[in-house]
């Protein structure tokens, strides 16, 4: 049975879908006004795994992860570049697809932009200032009541005495709590506006999410996924327009991906402490990158730094060494590590303890290849078959092995000097062959020996 810690109870739950097999996931996606940093990969890596996880446990899945295609960082953005938001937009969009690809990310099921849902916005806007929840006084914004809703508070743990304490209405607001938050913002002087029944605006944040997700999976469904930094205000806003709208409840689980840190801070454009997911890619294979995002458990916060993804690299040369010169045949036996696994990613997909069965299974691969390759070859398709849950080993071996390789060494230079090592110690003159394996050391490159063969690498 599968348990996800829900974020609403603050427990870990049996999950059981609201419609037999099928579960509906909705992720808050990203604002895009700048190219990816590696916290938004974070968050996207964390739930490409649940998505296959579920998927790999015979549940069918739609999952939906939305773009905030306008707010007021793209429209300053905009401003400074020169351009128009759309076609900021556009090019920051292409470039997370980019980013996402090449992090061996599935793209979601339905990817929805906050702009094409204007209308619905619109509507459950509508419904709320009809139920009372909602007033528009007149501006040109529109504004949700806090204090009506009885249950505000309930995702983050916060009390609605505490949050007023030291909050304000700014001069241009017309609030009629400081607590309350906005749902249109009329039109201001060279912003992007949409015709409403307020007057021309453009929606504010928390109500694009709500509809988005209500619109692509109902008024109820399984997940609602995001970031931690997301679950106050963001997401206790969706929850309140929700269900005062709906009168149901919005989400069943509630799932929140831990933050990656610098020095102890929160990874962030606007601490300026930020790495951008294409900036890292330059420096480490994509798949050392994607195995510091999955071998740490989703709840938890990452420290980034090169030691960690030196670790995480050797992690993968670790697995793939023990899959490298065995053929590439179906996964067979292990059942047991197939189970322990299992195990672990159904106790809130716990990927710690799941990396730690493929090293056991990493183990038993090498014991094995000698004595018993197909066994061996059997199991390092299991190896395989695991990985893929967590997006990794899907390479040749000697893809992963020798990456940066070109550039940097001649590959045809370098097996011609490895034949004529090999060539040296069937002749016995072991002084030629520890010359040329001098050479090749000095060229950087890192020779192996195993039974009837020679592979290599380059050093670290």
């Amino acid at each position: 049975m599968l348990n996800i810690y829900n974020t609403l109870s603050k427990t870990k739950e049996t999950f059981k879908p609201l419609d037999g097999n099928k579960v509906r996931m909705y992720v808050c996606g990203m604002t895009v006004y700048d190219y990816c940093h590696l916290g938004h990969g974070r968050s996207m890596v964390a739930f490409d795994l649940v998505t296959r996880w579920l998927r790999k446990s015979g549940y069918e899945l739609t999952y939906v992860r939305n773009i905030t295609d306008i707010d007021d960082k793209i429209i300053n953005r905009a401003n400074e570049n020169g351009e128009t938001f759309d076609a900021l937009t556009a090019r920051m969009i292409d470039a997370m697809h980019e980013d996402e690809r090449r992090l061996n990310i599935l793209p979601p099921d339905q990817e929805p932009r906050a702009t094409d849902h204007i209308a619905g916005m619109h509507a459950m806007i509508q419904t709320l200032i009809d139920k009372g929840y909602a007033y528009a006084p007149g501006n040109g914004d529109v504004y949700y009541r806090v204090g009506k809703f009885v249950g505000y508070g309930k995702l983050s743990r916060k009390k609605i005495e505490d949050l007023r304490i030291g909050a304000r209405i700014e001069v241009d607001e017309a609030k009629q709590d400081p607590l309350d938050f906005v749902l249109w913002k009329g039109v201001k002087p060279g912003e992007p506006s949409w015709e409403s029944p307020w007057g021309p605006g453009r929606p504010g944040w928390h109500i694009e999410c709500s509809v988005m997700s209500t619109c692509c999976l109902g008024d109820s469904f399984d997940i609602h996924g995001g970031g931690s930094d997301l679950e106050f205000p963001h997401h206790e806003n969706e929850i309140a327009q929700s269900e005062a709208a709906t009168g149901k409840q919005y989400a069943n689980a509630w799932m929140h991906c831990g933050m990656i840190r610098i020095n102890g801070e929160k990874m962030s454009k606007s601490l300026n402490n930020f790495f951008t997911i294409r900036d890292v890619l330059e420096k480490y294979h994509p798949e050392v990158v994607r195995y510091l995002l999955v071998a740490s458990h989703y709840r938890s916060a990452i420290n980034y730094s090169e030691d960690s993804l030196r670790d995480a690299k050797g992690a993968l040369e670790r697995f793939y060494h023990a899959l490298r010169g065995l053929p590439r045949v179906a996964a067979k036996g292990g059942e047991a590590f197939v189970e322990r696994f299992s195990v672990a990613m159904n106790d809130d997909f716990g990927t710690p303890e799941a990396c730690a069965v493929l090293f056991d299974l990493v183990r038993e691969i090498n014991r094995l290849r000698d004595s018993d390759v197909e066994a061996a070859a059997g199991l390092a398709g299991r190896l395989r078959e695991l990985g893929d849950v967590l997006g990794v080993l899907q390479l040749e071996a000697d893809d992963f092995l020798r990456a940066g390789a070109e550039g940097k060494v001649d590959a045809a230079e370098v097996e011609g000097l490895i034949q004529a090592r090999l060539q040296a110690r069937a002749d016995k003159n072991w002084a030629e062959s520890d010359r040329i394996r001098d050479q090749l050391t000095a060229m950087g490159v890192v020779l192996e020996d195993s039974k009837g063969a020679t592979t290599w690498r380059l050093a670290d």
